[in-house]
């Protein structure tokens, strides 16, 4: 075995030394972990299987040490072809905001290296399980030219033959279909109706899948069909259970409100009504999480006790959560995910609604369910554009729903054109729309740095009338109540209700955390300005008007992960009786609950929070702003792509601006969709 290691690794074409010892190779990775360019985890595991196997070559380290880092960054898998392909980008090296130093990139040490040769050397280890995986269990899959860590191979694995499952046994639908989507959607003008579409491709799967973009009407859609299938359950005497959920705290107060105010609103039956939950749970909680650990209390021999799950925000799940929310799942029970196929991903490795929707916007409907479609939903396709399909290689199609009309960006919105050019990937029109001026609801600045007066005038809200955070800091200031409120007092939830909903208008969406134009430096910049303007007096950890956010659930105080607050000088109640009310330092959170309300909190007693002038644009996922700004970095860099811009451009109702310091960064970043490395394809599956 050892002799046969040395002869593969002999083969390798290499030009870098590291290459040539394992130890010289481990130090490589030191110098990386030390840099910021692997985490100390993936240094780890490379070190463990030498550990458990001494003869492991040095190109074998490096691709487990690669295949750990991909998981850090959204892979499944390390693409070796890719990886060889374009080293440094494909693998995020150097990380954000680092210039180049003097360390051996991953170019320089595979410059030499050849695909065969790499699979080769992989192929004879025995840390890694190529020929038949099923039956190994190394720590290691090498299928085709990727590499899993087994753990999530099995995910792969078991996400595809489930889904695959589901989708050859449809589920017979009551004759009486087309009447009570009749009912559903009198009145409709669209032609074709996507949403009626959408619910009557629902209601004869195991599972499906609406996808589409902000105002298309997910959640409108996903309250009629939990209508269209509670109301001949309630009829019966046999009530659905039904449950709703969102992979983050925030997603899920979101959605709880909005469907809280459209339940009320159905052309169906009280009792029917009544049936249908308005509060939805995050993943973790439903499937419920034990402490330390990555396992759940719900799982394949203890399933969750619905007949209907609803997961919204379906972007944000990642493989292995997948997987869990599968297997929790009885087999008779319905599945049904609705997000944004276009926006960012989860932050976790696996892209599985993006995976699952790559044909969504072609159709791929059958015949057979074009003819279906169109008797029992009375809606014509012909004309639609959609690409034609067949059950044999496009199987999960036929449970696919794509909205396609935005009834919050129309044709007349330059927000809504942005993003559509965004989508295509074309820079060149995106750069024109931004530039002509044919729509007010779309602005651009170039800034040579953050000092700039123009920095000031966008993030008080002076250029233009378009909001900024003046408009929180003056509603703090001149709403405060009177020194004669009383602690009980309703005018303190007023005020701080209109501080919050001000602050709401308007949010800095940084691509990065590090460097100036990031998320840490942004934050500090404007904590600056308005402290300078006498605006804020933020000389301490906690002062008033610091907004923050929530980092982490905290279901004893009901905040989630994502939640917004304030923190605010309000009166606290007396003690004790006949002594003085006080006043205090308060967080200030909305309730989201769809009732309203405002809940003041302790900062001691919060979970972790981070000052939030400014936040990723992974963390706005879920929010909307009348004033959303996107600010780019400086340079080039993996994170900047086509899906970050678009979900940035679509956080924004009224107003979006872009923010940049150097030209080409948009341009490249709209031209680089994202590619999160998988095999997940239920197309594959099918044949």
């Amino acid at each position: 075995m050892q002799g046969d290691q040395l002869d593969l690794l002999g083969s390798l074409d290499r030009s870098a030394a590291q290459l040539d010892s394992a130890t010289a190779l481990l130090q490589l990775l030191d110098d990386w972990l030390a840099n910021g360019w692997l985490r100390a985890l993936d240094r780890a595991f490379a070190g463990f299987l030498l550990e458990q196997a001494p003869e492991t070559s040095p190109a074998v380290l490096l691709a487990a040490a690669l295949v750990s880092h991909q998981l850090g960054h959204g892979h499944v898998c390390l693409d070796l072809a890719a990886t060889l392909s374009e080293p440094d980008f494909a693998l995020s090296l150097p990380p954000e905001g680092e210039s180049l130093i003097d360390t051996p990139l991953p170019s320089a040490i595979l410059a030499g290296v050849t695909l065969d040769s790499w699979r080769g050397a992989l192929q004879a280890s025995r840390v890694v399980d190529s020929q038949l995986p099923e039956q190994g269990s190394c720590p290691l899959v090498l299928v085709g030219q990727r590499l899993y860590l087994r753990r999530y191979w099995q995910h792969e694995r078991h996400v595809v033959s489930t889904l695959h499952q589901r989708l050859q046994h449809p589920l017979q639908v009551a004759g009486d279909l087309p009447e009570r989507l009749d009912a559903l959607f009198a009145g409709s003008q669209q032609n074709p109706d996507w949403q009626r579409i959408a619910c009557a491709l629902a209601a004869r799967g195991r599972f499906s899948i609406i996808t589409g973009g902000p105002g298309t009407g997910k959640t409108t859609t996903v309250v009629r069909l939990l209508a269209l299938l509670q109301t001949p359950a309630v009829e019966a005497g046999k009530p659905l259970r039904i449950r709703l959920a969102a992979p983050t705290g925030k997603a899920a107060a979101r959605l709880t409100e909005s469907i809280g105010r459209q339940v009320g609103a159905l052309p169906v039956a009280p009792a029917v009504q009544a049936a249908i939950p308005t509060e939805v749970s995050t993943l973790h909680r439903l499937l419920g999480s034990l402490p330390d650990s990555r396992h759940f209390r719900h799982h394949a021999g203890n399933p969750l006790a619905l007949d209907v799950l609803v997961v919204d925000e379906a972007s944000m799940i990642d493989l292995e959560m997948m997987a869990n929310v599968l297997a929790a799942l009885p087999p008779q029970a319905r599945l049904v995910l609705l997000g944004d196929k276009d926006q960012l991903a989860s932050v976790e490795a696996g892209a599985v609604l993006g995976d699952l929707c790559r044909r969504a916007d072609a159709g791929c409907y059958s015949p057979a369910t074009v003819d279906w479609l169109q008797q029992v939903s009375g809606q014509s396709l012909a004309g639609s554009g959609l690409q034609p399909g067949d059950e044999s290689t496009h199987l999960l199609e036929q449970q696919t729903a794509m909205l396609r009309h935005s009834h919050r960006f129309g044709a007349d919105s330059g927000i809504g054109e942005l993003a559509r050019a965004v989508n295509r990937c074309d820079a060149t029109a995106a750069r024109d729309l931004l530039q002509r001026g044919q729509f007010a609801d779309i602005h651009s600045r170039r800034l040579p740095d953050l000092r700039d007066p123009g920095f000031a005038a966008l993030v008080l809200g002076s250029e233009g009338g378009l909001p900024g955070y003046g408009a929180y800091l003056s509603t703090l200031q001149a709403q405060r109540p009177g020194a004669d409120a009383m602690a009980d007092d309703p005018c303190w939830q007023a005020w701080a209700g209109d501080v919050l909903r001000a602050f709401d208008r308007f949010q800095l969406l940084c691509a990065v955390r590090r460097g100036d134009w990031g998320v840490e430096g942004i934050n500090q910049r404007v904590a600056d300005l308005l402290s300078r303007r006498g605006l804020l007096h933020a000389d301490k950890l906690w002062y008033e008007g610091r907004p923050v956010l929530v980092t982490r659930n905290d279901y004893s105080l009901g905040l989630m992960n994502g939640d917004i607050g304030i923190a605010l000088r309000i009166r606290e109640p007396a003690l004790h009786a006949g002594e003085p009310e006080t006043e205090a330092l308060r967080v200030a959170f909305p309730r989201n609950d769809g009732k309203g309300g405002i809940r003041f909190v302790l900062p001691s007693r919060l979970p972790e929070v981070e000052t939030v002038f400014a936040m990723t644009v992974h963390k706005s996922q879920g929010s909307e702003f009348e004033h959303a700004v996107l600010v780019l970095p400086e340079a080039r860099n993996p994170v900047l792509t086509k899906e970050l811009v678009y979900t940035a451009i679509t956080r924004a109702s009224k107003h979006f601006s872009l923010l940049e310091s150097r030209p080409g960064v948009f341009e490249a970043a709209v031209q680089t969709p994202v590619r999160r490395i998988s095999g997940l394809d239920l197309g594959a599956a099918a044949n």
